[in-house]
């Protein structure tokens, strides 16, 4: 297809297009083969090194070449990607991709010459791991679709391309294997991101935010990781992934609770070990959420339930303290959630002792002017030990909200309001989709086989099936053989 507008029209449209950006270079090489022919690129996204070696050079010796063709341009210049811009409009799009436009007589050529202006690999900062592989994404969604292949060796690993944002025209692609994930999954996805129209995507964040079916809960819908044994591990199950170019994050569809729970990295220890951290974890979840929660219903409603002798050490430590009980459990966790936060914000080299500083001079101020007992600051502390088990942050956010949740109730209603509670609890959480799926699963609805892969551990040689609500068509994974 022939460009049906004059050389010098789009060279007019690209100048105004590009008008007041410093970055946008133009150069004229005149041979005696050709018509003139004009040179642009985008020197901020494009290697001058590449423009000079691929390009410049290629066009120059132009003139010492015979029996050239006027239409075998692409031919002479050595270009690793080379495209054909049949659509003015699309010039924008490479210009800004790092590509060097190439404007002759009669057609447009884009050659890739991307300046190399991405970080290394790097050990991962958040999902670390003693043990497993120790590489991480970059924000460069080439270098992680790499990393990703280098384990995935197979033509059924498919990625579905998009452009997101008016403005920043972000590459998105969607990442499933043709011959076991759900098709009814990967549909859906494409259906709500294909029905987006925002002026830009910066992250792997925003696609979550679009995609997260349910914006009234505090639990995390969809899952986010850093590693690429996890996302190879995911898509193995059966679920699909989404890449963002200039996010280091990618996601994981359908992302259940107990996903989060339980963290691919305990794939790489011993069963029972493994099975003893399922416990605690499971254990910290629910105590780090009720402990304020029981220790108010019990002091202020059901005191018969202590022994007497701590009851007494109860009350003698209450006696001094000015606030009811209720008050000083919001105040201490109030503060410790901005001793979090902080630390969250603080530079990592001194952020963790300003926390550490923090909380014990303003615990032992506190209990020295008689404003906090001593006993609710062990609850409080205990409460806080309990939650660092978790490392993800929207888990935590969770974990905030419902630990308010039950303390107000406790202070209303005792135990019965720890009951309902519990009963809000599992209503709330058996009632949330995640990509069309309960994010209850496996409990609601009861799957043995993926129960096996997230509650506990069994053997590797023992784990031969993928979860039928994920994997429809190839549900067998191994096939073990006897001795």
């Amino acid at each position: 297809m022939v460009i049906h507008m004059p050389q010098e029209e789009l060279l007019k449209r690209l100048k105004r297009e590009f008008s007041k950006n410093t970055d946008f270079i133009v150069k004229k090489i005149s041979t005696k083969h050709f018509h003139d022919i004009y040179v642009v690129y985008l020197e901020t996204v494009t290697g001058s090194d590449k423009v000079n070696d691929y390009i410049l050079k290629g066009l120059t010796k132009i003139n010492n070449l015979k029996n050239v063709k006027k239409k075998d341009i692409a031919s002479i210049i050595p270009g690793p990607n080379t495209v054909k811009i049949n659509e003015p409009d699309q010039m924008e799009y490479y210009l800004t991709n790092g590509f060097t436009l190439v404007l002759t007589e009669n057609e447009i050529l884009a050659f890739e010459t991307k300046a190399d202006i991405n970080r290394s690999v790097s050990v991962p900062e958040v999902q670390k791991s003693i043990y497993g592989p120790s590489d991480a994404f970059t924000e460069n969604i080439q270098i992680n679709l790499g990393l990703l292949k280098r384990r995935i060796k197979s033509s059924h690993l498919k990625s579905d391309d998009l452009n997101m944002g008016r403005k920043t025209n972000t590459k998105v692609q969607i990442l499933y294997f043709d011959d076991i994930t759900d098709m009814e999954i990967v549909n859906s996805i494409k259906e709500k991101l294909n029905k987006i129209d925002i002026d830009g995507i910066i992250d792997a964040g925003n696609i979550a935010n679009i995609l997260s079916e349910d914006e009234t809960t505090p639990f995390p819908t969809v899952s986010q990781s850093e590693r690429p044994d996890v996302i190879a591990t995911a898509l193995l199950e059966g679920k699909v992934c989404i890449m963002v170019d200039t996010s280091p994050f990618v996601l994981i569809l359908p992302a259940f609770f107990a996903d989060f729970i339980n963290p691919v990295v305990d794939n790489y220890n011993r069963n029972i070990n493994v099975n003893f951290l399922k416990v605690l974890r499971f254990a910290s979840f629910f105590l780090t959420m009720m402990i304020p929660g029981v220790y108010i219903s019990l002091v202020n409603f059901n005191m018969e339930t202590i022994p007497t002798s701590l009851l007494v050490n109860f009350a003698m430590q209450n006696a001094e303290v000015p606030f009811p009980t209720i008050i000083e459990a919001i105040v201490m966790i109030v503060i410790c959630e901005i001793l979090r936060e902080s630390d969250l914000r603080f530079p990592s080299s001194y952020g963790s002792a300003i926390s550490i500083l923090g909380a014990l001079v303003l615990g032992e101020a506190a209990v020295s002017a008689g404003v906090v007992s001593p006993i609710m600051i062990i609850i409080i502390a205990f409460t806080f030990i309990t939650s660092l088990i978790f490392t993800e942050l929207e888990v935590i956010n969770a974990i905030r909200y419902f630990r308010f949740v039950f303390l107000i109730l406790a202070a209303m209603y005792g135990l019965y309001g720890i009951a309902l509670g519990l009963i809000y609890f599992c209503i709330h959480i058996t009632s949330v989709k995640t990509a069309g799926k309960p994010y209850y699963y496996p409990i609601v609805p009861f799957d043995f086989t993926y129960i096996k892969k997230t509650l506990f551990k069994v053997k590797y040689v023992n784990d031969t099936k993928r979860s039928r609500l994920l994997a429809r068509k190839n549900q067998i994974k191994k096939k073990v053989k006897k001795a």
